[in-house]
């Protein structure tokens, strides 16, 4: 999906909660406090190239690196790249200031819920967007739930919405912050 497609998107999602939510998990992935300290990990059979490449992007082409992902694999194979050789076991060693983000479609594993819940106790932030599974949600600080029988956004739409939304170093134009200030004082304007 391209930027044109996520502007698109974005258009067409402006009237409901999902550009909010995506925007907060965007803006929650920024805090990770410094490069490699975004880890993204997906399910044993399902590992998150996607999302981790987007995210590799909005880090290089905003300037933010500490949007610059780690990928987590299951099983790295010992002859890949240093960068897609990193373990489960780095888990153990991340903590406060680093953040875990949990791509599952499909319902997290035990394995997977227990290292989330692992690291959450050493300190890391935990994010997620999941196909609506409340174990995964109650060990997360922060998720979307994504079903899969919504009418309005896919998985992978999620996903694009998330990583473009913590990319975005726009500043509000003086029209947007006016509106946003009125909007608080008088109430939401209701369209014709």
């Amino acid at each position: 999906m391209d930027t044109a497609s996520v502007s698109l998107l974005r258009e067409i999602l402006a009237s409901t909660e999902w550009l909010e939510q995506t925007r907060q998990l965007g803006m929650a992935l920024r805090t990770t406090r410094s490069p490699g300290g975004l880890l993204v990990v997906g399910t044993p059979d399902d590992e998150p190239w996607h999302v981790t490449a987007h995210l590799s992007d909005e880090a290089r082409l905003s300037g933010l690196a500490q949007l610059t992902p780690t990928l987590l694999r299951w099983a790295p194979p010992e002859t890949a790249p240093a960068h897609l050789r990193v373990g489960m076991d780095r888990l153990r060693e991340a903590g406060r200031g680093e953040t875990l983000f949990v791509i599952a479609e499909q319902r997290a594993p035990d394995t997977l819920l227990e290292r989330v819940d692992d690291a959450r106790r050493t300190g890391v932030t935990i994010l997620a967007v999941d196909g609506g599974d409340p174990e995964l949600e109650s060990l997360a600080h922060d998720a979307i739930a994504v079903r899969p029988d919504d009418a309005l956004v896919s998985f992978d739409a999620a996903q694009h919405l998330v990583s473009s939304a913590a990319g975005d170093v726009r500043r509000p134009g003086l029209r947007e912050r006016l509106a946003r200030f009125a909007e608080r004082v008088t109430g939401p304007r209701v369209s014709d």
